[in-house]
């Protein structure tokens, strides 16, 4: 018996297959996108957070040199402006007594906004102005 020609059944996707896939797609892409939005907005928060250390490091230690050469903490209140990676960064001193006579806690705090109201950064350290260390 001679045999059947065969039919060539077409290898294309099925429009149900498409639309799946689509939808898949669809779901994806936005997610996608929002993860890496919350990661590039993660790294610029630490990269502020850095350069806001480096600030209160810099004052920490100007305020170390000027309790070195006087003797005492600069009456008045310590705030001030600095520039750094072509941004304003606003800064200010905070100190009180400890229960430990001589010493005095030290907050340097800094941020980006002018107003004070919250710091990107706190840096705090005990000096003991009376002495000459």
């Amino acid at each position: 018996m001679p045999s059947r020609p065969k039919l060539l059944r077409s290898r294309g996707f099925t429009l149900v297959e498409v639309m799946v896939a689509l939808a898949i797609v669809a779901v994806a892409v936005p997610a996608l996108l929002l993860a890496l939005f919350q990661q590039l907005d993660g790294t610029e928060y630490l990269r502020n957070r850095s350069m806001a250390s480096w600030v209160a490091t810099d004052r920490m230690n100007e305020l170390r040199l000027v309790v070195a050469k006087q003797g005492a903490i600069p009456e008045g209140e310590l705030l001030g402006e600095a520039r750094l990676a072509e941004r304003d960064w606003y800064w200010w001193i905070e100190w009180q007594t400890t229960e430990i006579p001589g010493f005095i806690r030290v907050d340097v705090k800094v941020s980006m906004e002018e107003d004070r109201i919250q710091a990107l950064h706190t840096l705090t350290a005990f000096i003991a102005p009376g002495s000459r260390t």
